[in-house]
């Protein structure tokens, strides 16, 4: 005796598979652009709450603190800022060093991403 069960077919169908693959490739590009510009947010968010809490560069003028801001971002690989860019104030006797920035990354053809960065070693 043969029962005529209908089963349920499983799995994923090729539409299905090539359109999650689109979105996972897109998703992948996504993260490769944005990777880069948030890892030089990071090293110049570091580079400027070292260098305002660095005892030796309290009593430093601003082109001293502009000179050392430089030779540290060609060590950190900074390039989208330099030490012109920093404003140098003084809180409380305490430096505060502030940047704001934008960079512009294609992400493909004529799309684009911009982003505007305002950094400071007291925030």
């Amino acid at each position: 005796m043969r029962h005529n069960v209908i089963y349920k077919q499983r799995g994923v169908s090729l539409s299905g598979l090539l359109l999650w693959s689109v979105v996972l490739i897109f998703v992948a590009i996504l993260g490769m652009k944005l990777l880069p510009v948030y890892r030089e947010y990071a090293a110049i968010k570091t580079t400027l709450v070292l260098m305002a809490n660095d005892p030796v560069l309290q009593n430093s003028t601003k082109a001293e603190i502009r000179k050392s801001f430089n030779r540290q971002a060609q060590i950190d690989d900074i390039s989208v800022v330099h030490g012109g860019d920093i404003q140098i104030n003084k809180e409380n006797g305490q430096a505060v060093l502030s940047i704001i920035y934008s960079v512009k990354t294609p992400l493909f053809a004529n799309i684009s991403l911009y982003f505007d960065f305002n950094v400071s070693s007291d925030k």
